[in-house]
């Protein structure tokens, strides 16, 4: 999927709710544990590749920062809340302390399966962007903490 000017957090309503009836048919043809492996799985190639998308799409070099330059375009409308910790060149520090992310598929009836269909996406979309840009996250909102830590780190290995 391209960039487009809808929000990203109706883009993953729309998707979410052609994914439910899927999901749910896989869950009772394969189980939920191997449903959700091809789920997650899935998930996580596309995100790969829009991350590769969105670094192609750019005239300049890719970086941590220019990563970073991305967030308000998950964030547009109050989709996310969050406290900075750090802005530097290779390191980016920020917690997440609301996500109407993980609301709407509570909502929609698919809490359970969110951190496939979003956190998921989160470390491979900026391995996509750039293979030198690692993301650690302990927790998230999705699974029942009180926010999610992101901590990007710039390395230089490809």
């Amino acid at each position: 999927m391209g960039k487009t000017d809808l929000p990203i957090l109706e883009q993953r309503r729309i998707e979410a709710s052609v994914i439910k009836p899927i999901f749910e048919e896989m869950v009772k043809e394969l189980g939920l544990e191997r449903a959700s492996e091809i789920l997650g799985k899935a998930i996580r190639k596309d995100a790969r590749a829009q991350g590769k998308s969105y670094a192609e799409s750019q005239e300049e070099p890719t970086s941590l920062m220019g990563f970073h330059s991305l967030l308000p375009q998950w964030t547009v409308g109050g989709a996310l809340e969050m406290d900075i910790l750090k802005e530097e060149d290779t390191q980016v520090e920020f917690n997440v302390t609301r996500c109407r992310y993980a609301e709407m598929y509570k909502e929609m009836g698919l809490g359970h399966i969110g951190h496939l269909l979003s956190c998921g996406r989160d470390g491979t979309f900026c391995e996509g962007y750039d293979s030198r840009i690692k993301l650690e996250r302990t927790q998230t909102i999705m699974q029942g903490a009180s926010h999610c830590d992101f901590r990007f780190t710039e390395t230089n290995e490809e």
